[in-house]
């Protein structure tokens, strides 16, 4: 055939076309397929102690048998579908007596409050010297770290002197380790010069305490109109990610703080408030691709009875088990709709509400399993077909979102390897999150 273009102005071309490509690559590289935790617990910096995770499990536990202590129970706190309830007790019941807390934040900001310097001081050395301990006996929780003051011009002296005082002793104690999957949390970030000061002291403090270059990660909160919009009518969170500069991780939502920006009243700061909505949106569109993961708020209405004792009356325990319940359906549905948005993970405050944050992952995913598994089936047969026979398949889109339930779905523990394997992929495939990816491998064996 005649073409009318010269192959050396075609490569000249597309060698600038890729330079392109690939920096584009760079800046959106897709999800991350490691494991996401599904929470995090925040907690005063003053109560953490080395072995919190077996405790907060204990007491997590103990909440779930007293209020929820058989399936018909369960199923009727959370209006589940009755072929499933059982199941979704029961993987509950068991990631409780397992691993209740997955992911956990020793808090030196709204946690734990503005106290003096010498007590806040003493605490990080406490708190350290405590997360030393939990690495040498093995009972940290899968994913730690710290949420230090923000780096506003009131707080970013306390907010330093936090984290020096923290990660000093902690390596110090632990012969210059981190724990796994160890990062810091920076709250209230509204400008992007903050996010560059965090991180030009990281490189100060892995170099003098002998820490490998970039091992210290970052997390930053959106909590503020301005950690949305910025002055220029542009959203900003593109450039807080530069400014971290490979360190950031996550993004977190705070849901009380946003709402309060937004003059939201005390009575409507909800997590599924509107204003929320538009908040999560645009931090999904700002941020999909990129690897970041992104985390929704809290609830903050407590699933605890009002009466406590061990000689309650009927009338006492009966009260405290519809506001128990009450409470758990709240925050059930609140999850629910983070899911949908497509936020995988959130924040929980208390022990009482771990339940909850597991009933609402696990229903949530087992109730969409049986029909993406026979679609990602199909899907994959047909697509293979089409590219091997060369017919255009443009319909990807559809075998990603198939791809993404499972990985998620795999991820939180909601389905087990045996249950993503009947949809005929590999785990590999799966863990590649590319549909793409997975055509071009079976077409090309």
């Amino acid at each position: 055939m005649k073409l009318s273009i010269p192959s050396t102005q075609k490569e000249e071309l597309f060698k600038e076309l890729k330079k392109a490509n690939s920096a584009f690559q760079k800046i959106y590289p897709g999800d991350r397929s490691d494991r996401q935790p599904v929470h995090t617990v925040y907690g005063g910096a003053n109560l953490f102690s080395h072995n919190l995770a077996e405790k907060f499990g204990k007491k997590a536990l103990q909440t779930f048998n007293e209020y929820a202590p058989n399936p018909e129970i369960f199923k009727t706190i959370f209006d589940l579908e009755p072929a499933l309830s059982g199941a979704i007790y029961q993987k509950v019941k068991n990631k409780l007596e397992t691993e209740a807390l997955e992911d956990f934040r020793i808090d030196f900001e709204d946690g734990f409050g503005n106290r003096s310097n010498e007590e806040e001081d003493a605490t990080a050395v406490n708190a350290a010297t405590e997360v030393a301990k939990g690495m040498e006996e093995n009972s940290l929780p899968p994913f730690i770290g710290i949420r230090i003051k923000p780096f506003t011009e009131e707080m970013k002296e306390r907010g330093l002197r936090t984290l020096d005082i923290f990660l000093t002793t902690l390596v110090t104690k632990s012969g210059g380790k981190l724990p796994n999957n160890f990062v810091v949390m920076l709250p209230k970030v509204t400008i992007a010069a903050q996010v560059t000061a965090l991180v030009k002291f990281f490189e100060i403090l892995e170099q003098n305490l002998g820490l490998p270059s970039n091992s210290l990660k970052m997390e930053m909160m959106v909590e503020t109109t301005q950690s949305v919009m910025d002055k220029d009518g542009t959203n900003p969170l593109l450039r807080f990610l530069d400014a971290s500069k490979e360190r950031c991780i996550a993004m977190h939502f705070g849901t009380y703080d946003y709402t309060a920006s937004c003059s939201i009243t005390a009575k409507y700061q909800e997590m599924n408030h509107p204003v929320c909505d538009f908040a999560h949106h645009m931090t999904k569109v700002a941020l999909a691709h990129t690897g970041i993961w992104l985390s929704d708020g809290a609830t903050n209405t407590m699933p605890i009875g009002p009466h406590r004792g061990d000689s309650l009356t009927y009338e006492q325990m009966t009260e405290n088990r519809v506001v128990v319940h009450r409470a758990w359906k709240k925050g059930y549905d609140h999850i629910r709709h983070s899911l949908f948005h497509g936020f995988y993970q959130g924040w929980d405050l208390n022990p009482a509400q771990v339940p909850m944050r597991y009933a609402a992952v696990f229903a949530f995913f087992m109730e969409s399993y049986d029909g993406a598994v026979e679609r990602l089936k199909t899907f994959v047969e047909k697509a293979a077909r089409a590219t091997l026979i060369g017919d255009v398949f443009d319909d990807a889109a559809t075998g990603q979102g198939l791809l993404n339930y499972f990985l998620s779905a795999l991820n939180s523990g909601a389905i087990s390897e045996e249950e993503v394997l009947k949809t005929g992929l590999t785990l590999d495939e799966i863990r590649s999150r590319s549909f793409k990816y997975i055509l071009e491998n079976r077409a090309g064996k």
